[in-house]
């Protein structure tokens, strides 16, 4: 499918790629297609690209093969891990249990198109989430959207909209390795992992940079990081919405920033660093976020300019 400025290829049962006509450039791939139990099955963006093509993600990378892109996660739900690979127990560390490791898969779309004019893509997708056993645990509607192309700075954004329903009989509790005793490692939500070139990379935030930013609170985080093998460097943006209430100020469950740049480069926006988040029988959790993926370095300054610019 096309409108002139994105062009859309969905091979069914595998993957959606969002191409730009004027450059040719594979903005993204969506992956969909079911991939290894221990890696907790689920949808992911990668390979994830600039306008001038260059990636800003990492697909299972030597040191977390369950990290692919951009992908939504759960690192601790309710005793089953839908983020990946070896679990957190307190006292033990990391270990190895399969039987903990469920998924999240994909049962349809409800909407894959371009628009009129050729410059926005949304993909609506119904998902399932699964312990290891296959029970039935939640549903969730995704929506993602492709928008502003800004060939002038370089830059295009995607929405990323998540509602996530339990289907239990009993309540869903969301957690993360720091709320099951591990200092600072509160990753869980939606997450995205940096190719290996951007190990050390810049971590700007609204009112602050670098590392220390880890399990702070603001309304976006960025990294910005330089290409191996082509010139340039690219910057990630990753926003909340302003209804995400990630201050819990009005009564949602608070979020704080999981974020590294050593040894490799991710951001998380946690809704559940340091407490754990409860969703009752038939209740619904949503979230909605933007990543901004930019050519070039940013600053402080044109980081925030562009998103006053570009209003939710």
């Amino acid at each position: 499918m096309t409108g002139g400025g994105l062009r859309l290829v969905h091979a069914h049962g595998d993957r959606i790629t969002v191409t730009d006509e004027a450059s040719g450039v594979e903005l993204l791939a969506y992956v969909y297609r079911p991939e290894a139990a221990w890696e907790a099955p689920k949808p992911y963006i990668h390979p994830l690209r600039t306008l001038a093509g260059a990636v800003v993600t990492d697909y299972r990378p030597n040191d977390h093969r369950w990290h692919k892109g951009l992908s939504m996660t759960a690192s601790h739900l309710s005793g089953a891990n839908l983020w990946g690979g070896n679990s957190y127990v307190h006292g033990e560390d990391y270990l190895a249990l399969p039987e903990r490791v469920g998924s999240m898969a994909h049962a349809g779309f409800d909407e894959v198109a371009v628009s009129a004019g050729g410059d926005r893509v949304v993909l609506a997708e119904r998902l399932t989430w699964h312990p290891y056993s296959g029970e039935l645990w939640a549903e969730e509607a995704r929506r993602i959207e492709v928008h502003d192309i800004d060939r002038a700075s370089g830059s295009y954004a995607l929405t990323w909209t998540t509602a996530v329903t339990n289907r239990r009989d009993e309540p869903l509790l969301f957690g993360s390795p720091t709320t099951a005793g591990r200092e600072l490692a509160g990753y869980t939500g939606l997450f995205w992992r940096g190719p290996r070139a951007f190990r050390d990379g810049r971590v700007i935030g609204p009112d602050g940079e670098g590392p220390d930013l880890m399990a702070s609170q603001s309304p976006w985080l960025a990294v910005s990081g330089e290409h191996d093998g082509t010139d340039g460097h690219a910057t990630v943006v990753v926003a909340h919405a302003p209804e995400n209430d990630h201050l819990g100020e009005r009564g949602a469950h608070p979020a704080h920033w999981f974020v590294r740049n050593e040894p490799w480069a991710g951001i998380a926006p946690s809704w559940a660093f340091f407490d754990e988040l409860e969703l009752a029988p038939g209740d619904t959790l949503t979230r909605r976020y933007r990543v901004v993926v930019a050519d070039g370095a940013w600053e402080r300054e044109e980081i925030a300019g562009y998103l006053e610019t570009h209003p939710w």
